[in-house]
């Protein structure tokens, strides 16, 4: 069963095969991190890490029984009791139930451990598996958005029944 674990220094090297692995079926529904993301990836993690130690983020993986990354599952700029929602999972993971039950997961420790009352989240239009994920973990609509000049919808949960 996948595990949900808060990111640390030793995930480097399996954060990246992820990324890698998954690169071009991530760049389908997402605009892709670009090559300099990839080369510089060390101090990218870093970087992660000293957000994460600062309390402006929170930083997840999914991870296989070995170790592997099956997702990323993020809250970002944590303030005023609220953060941003972003997910990803690997595409041979996907159509599981993983990335709802990831996203599930992800509230209740937002709600608990971190003390957050509601998540913001935006997904694509034409990405229905996240939209569809959103949903089922209890996110409405509240408005449009613009996702690197595709259209989009943005979303929000209250926290408060977990």
């Amino acid at each position: 069963m996948p595990e949900l674990q808060l990111l640390h220094t030793d995930h480097a090297p399996a954060v990246l095969a992820f990324e890698l692995a998954n690169r071009a079926y991530f760049a389908a529904s997402v605009p892709d991190r670009g090559d300099d993301y990839f080369a510089n990836f060390a101090e990218r993690h870093q970087a992660l890490l000293a957000e994460q130690e600062a309390g402006i983020c929170r930083f997840h993986l999914l991870l296989a029984e070995d170790g592997e990354v099956l997702g990323r599952i993020n809250l970002l700029d944590l303030a005023d009791g609220s953060a941003e929602l972003g997910f990803r999972i690997a595409e041979k993971a996907a159509g599981r139930g993983l990335a709802t039950s990831a996203v599930n997961q992800i509230c209740a420790l937002a709600a608990t451990d971190y003390g957050l009352t509601s998540l913001r989240a935006r997904a694509a239009v034409h990405n229905a598996g996240s939209r569809a994920v959103l949903t089922k973990a209890g996110f409405t609509v509240t408005g449009e958005v613009v996702l690197s000049g595709c259209p989009g919808l943005r979303f929000e949960r209250a926290l408060g029944s977990v």
